[in-house]
């Protein structure tokens, strides 16, 4: 099944057309879609999970687990637009006694785009696809979505949109506020239509940074919210190691080949004091032991892991530390380098081997690690293994300034849904510094309006004084909360 050029043309219309029925739905309406889709994926789980796990090789925990992330987000999505700080509304009465002279009546808070495109990711046909978070921030943002399927999981795809149809119109969402195309012809098409007012994509660089460019190159260019891909370097100090190297072993085996290495977070750089290798590969192959290999999503992913892993052991100052195997169910290859190397030639800290399969780099000295994190690029994530003693300030300083989320002492695999996660980075992690999971991701997908001495009557209603929507708002500069008695000045904690 692939959409015609029609198809798709007929798919944006219905969307903008429900977008414009839906854009000025109460909070509470509109997070009574979000819990219908919710419910609706949950009573289809049973269909959804073996599809899932026919299409894609991944076990039903996993895949349950999945389901249950997507179902919680779209429920926490759902209290967080109830509360309506999303809308930032923000009103400044008129005062003749202003201290840059006398000031109009401005009220601002945000405003839905209007259709998103959206493209589902392979590596999880759940969490970051049909109904992920994209798809879930965007419309409880208030924007209607048309989501590209990925070929991985058509099947799954196709089956989890008509539930998700089929809970909308249930639930007396407007038709067409979300559909499904597929096809290459179509995405392109999809991200080209002037009703199109931003991307969301989750996938490789090349494919992601392709459509970059196009979204770019429109009449009327639009955002890009597109995870790219990383390599979520580990920097281990000499105490941390000394410490506890055998823990710190085991942890980046188990991290670095969860999901056969396949999450977007997997550790793909390690970097450790040298002079060890002979006890880490001995640990390694210990670590390893247990592990039992399982097919890659795809034969495509597969090729692509093959490749990326034959290419890098090929570089000069690289070879290998544990030999794995290229299997329809590999093995996990670990390769080493040194500190030498990569400075001579940095782009071996930047070949991302999507699959099990991890690059250990040894260090002579700490105080290299600055320099060393110097020669990456953009990273979703970065991680500190060290002790409470530890003086690695200039380290964290520059992983903050690489990375999107910077980890003490942990793992970097395994995102959580939460109001204070961050999952993006400095490109080429990301297109934008802006967060495709949490609560903040709703923000991507709205823009700021202002009104200038509107009459009351016709203000959109979180911007009327009697606020009937009973959202946030910062009146004067006082944040003013439905249900408290008193506000607070910016600059005050109460």
């Amino acid at each position: 099944m692939t959409t015609s050029a029609a198809g798709l043309r007929a798919s944006v219309d219905a969307a903008h057309a429900a977008f414009e029925k839906a854009r000025t739905a109460d909070p509470s309406t509109r997070a009574g879609w979000l819990d219908a889709v919710a419910a609706g994926l949950e009573k289809d789980a049973d269909v959804l999970v073996a599809l899932a796990a026919k299409e894609t090789h991944l076990a039903e925990a996993r895949l349950r687990g999945e389901l249950k992330r997507s179902t919680f987000q779209l429920g926490l999505f759902a209290d967080e637009i109830r509360n309506g700080e999303h809308f930032d509304a923000t009103i400044d009465h008129a005062d003749q006694e202003w201290g840059m002279g006398p000031r109009p009546d401005l009220r601002r808070y945000n405003v839905p785009l209007g259709v998103v495109g959206v493209f589902g990711a392979s590596n999880f046909p759940f969490a970051f696809s049909v109904m992920g978070g994209d798809s879930a921030s965007a419309l409880a943002a208030g924007c209607a979505v048309v989501h590209k399927a990925h070929d991985g999981h058509l099947q799954l795809a196709l089956r989890t949109a008509e539930t998700v149809v089929a809970a909308l119109d249930a639930a007396g969402a407007p038709s067409g506020l979300f559909s499904l195309v597929t096809g290459r012809a179509a995405a392109e098409a999809l991200v080209d239509h002037p009703l199109v007012k931003a991307i969301g994509f989750t996938g490789s660089t090349a494919g992601g940074r392709a459509l970059f460019n196009r979204a770019a190159a429109r009449p009327e260019p639009i955002p890009f919210f597109g995870e790219l891909g990383g390599i979520n370097a580990v920097f281990v100090t000499g105490k941390a190691w000394n410490a506890r190297a055998g823990e710190i072993i085991g942890g980046y085996a188990n991290s670095f080949t969860l999901g056969m290495g396949q999450f977007c977070t997997k550790p793909g750089l390690l970097f450790v004091p040298r002079g060890h290798s002979d006890a880490v590969r001995t640990r390694l192959e210990q670590a390893l032991a247990g592990f039992t290999p399982a097919p890659l999503l795809s034969e495509r992913l597969h090729e692509g892991f093959t490749g990326a892993v034959r290419g890098l052991r090929a570089t000069k100052g690289v070879d290998v530390l544990v030999e794995g195997d290229f299997a329809e169910c590999p093995a996990p290859t670990v390769l080493r380098t040194s500190a030498a190397a990569v400075r001579e030639d940095p782009s071996i800290l930047r070949q991302e081997m999507f699959g099990p399969a991890s690059l250990m780099v040894e260090y002579g000295d700490e105080s290299e690690l600055p320099a060393l994190a110097g020669l990456l690029e953009g990273q979703l994530t970065t991680t500190l293994q060290a002790e409470a003693d530890d003086d690695v300030a200039d380290l964290a300083e520059r992983l903050t300034d690489i990375s999107g989320r910077v980890l003490w002492n942990g793992w970097p695999t395994g995102v959580t849904v939460s109001y204070a996660q961050h999952h993006g980075g400095p490109y080429p992690a990301t297109s934008s510094n802006t967060t495709s999971v949490g609560t903040a991701a709703i923000r991507r997908f709205l823009r700021p309006v202002a009104y200038q001495s509107f009459p009351v009557e016709r203000l959109p209603e979180p911007l009327q004084d009697a606020n009937p929507w009973r959202v946030p708002q910062r009146v004067d500069g006082e944040w003013r909360r439905p249900g408290t008695d008193s506000g607070t000045r910016a600059g005050e904690v109460k």
